[in-house]
């Protein structure tokens, strides 16, 4: 479910897949047009999942990153659109991801509407029939595994973190 309003760019050179009423999530009080979202994949980020209304059943795709990538990523961006630099707020950003990583999986626990699967970004892009596999499976086996292999496009895969060694 997309509005389509944000165009491809450098750092999503095929566009972004979201829909810009989800940023306001926590503040809105009509809701309804989720309903339109039925049967399709709406991105949320984590922080405001626990923003959804009850009246909907959720399967959850939480996709994992390593943080280090994350705010790489976040920081090319902020830099590239001219803001100040907050690599000096990286360690205070990675402590937040992580208790929203814990908040995620316990809402998701707590609240019988939701059902949740976590997949890895990295595994994604080292082997995508694995998590075509497994988000198929967890979808009901309805979804083109094949076509899902085809988009993911391991040249974007552009900040990583170093492997970590024994």
């Amino acid at each position: 479910m997309t509005d389509r309003e944000r165009v491809a760019d450098v750092d999503n050179p095929h566009g972004y897949f979201e829909h810009g009423r989800i940023k306001d999530l926590e503040k809105e009080t009509d809701k309804s047009y989720l309903r339109e979202g039925r049967g399709k994949a709406l991105k949320v980020i984590s922080f405001l999942i626990k923003d959804l209304p009850d009246d909907n059943d959720y399967r959850v795709i939480f996709v994992r990153r390593d943080l280090d990538e994350v705010l790489a990523s976040q920081n090319k961006m902020i830099q590239r659109v001219g803001t100040t630099d907050t690599s000096a707020e990286d360690e205070a950003m990675k402590e937040a991801y992580r208790n929203d990583i814990v908040r995620t999986r316990l809402l998701c626990k707590k609240r019988s509407n939701f059902t949740l699967i976590e997949v890895h970004y990295r595994v994604t892009i080292e082997n995508p029939a694995e998590t075509a596999h497994k988000v198929n499976w967890f979808l009901d086996g309805r979804l083109d595994e094949a076509a899902m292999r085809a988009v993911v496009d391991a040249s974007l895969y552009r900040n990583r973190a170093a492997p970590t060694r024994c």
